[in-house]
């Protein structure tokens, strides 16, 4: 097995967009109605929006392929580009996904260890994300990773106020 990390480019806006499409909707279409679905991801996943993710200073997307095969993405964000002001010197997952396809073959671990090998590079000290309170798997999976819940903040699925947990990891440089 090959597993190789792409930048993410403008040029890759209709990939990203349809990987965004059919990701976000595998996690979380049977736990949300869908005119919420569907709200959220009619503003998510628009070119513009995309467009104006891919060209954020400090901000990058990156495509895994494992054996040339896409299996799914990361969005990381660092200083300003952060959604929020969680540590000091951090490094932000922001999104974190694999193809149903693709998942329990390790590739959430090794984008995990490729965001913590980033934010050592970039002389960060910690990583942190959100996750879903009702998304136990993902969860389960962070915390074997070694992230622990440090607060929350609301999501709003359409008109619905949802809650992730924060959760951070301090890495070693």
């Amino acid at each position: 097995m090959s597993l190789r990390l792409e930048k993410c480019t403008v040029n890759d806006l209709k990939t990203l967009q349809e990987i965004s499409f059919e990701t976000f909707n595998d996690t979380f279409a049977k736990q949300n109605s869908p005119e919420n679905m569907n709200a959220y991801l009619d503003n998510a996943y628009t070119d513009e929006k995309l467009t104006t993710e891919l060209q954020t200073p400090h901000s990058t997307f990156f495509f895994l392929y494992k054996d040339d095969e896409l299996a799914g993405y990361l969005k990381v964000n660092t200083d300003e580009a952060q959604t929020e002001a969680i540590a000091v010197n951090a490094l932000e997952i922001e999104r974190i996904y694999i193809r149903s396809t693709h998942k329990r073959q390790g590739l959430g671990r090794y984008l995990i260890d490729q965001a913590c090998n980033l934010a050592v590079k970039k002389g960060k000290e910690t990583i942190w994300l959100g996750v879903w309170e009702h998304n136990q798997p993902a969860r389960a999976f962070y915390q074997t990773m070694g992230f622990v819940r440090q607060g929350q903040h609301s999501f709003f699925m359409g008109d619905d106020e949802q809650t992730d947990f924060i959760m951070v990891k301090n890495v070693h440089s």
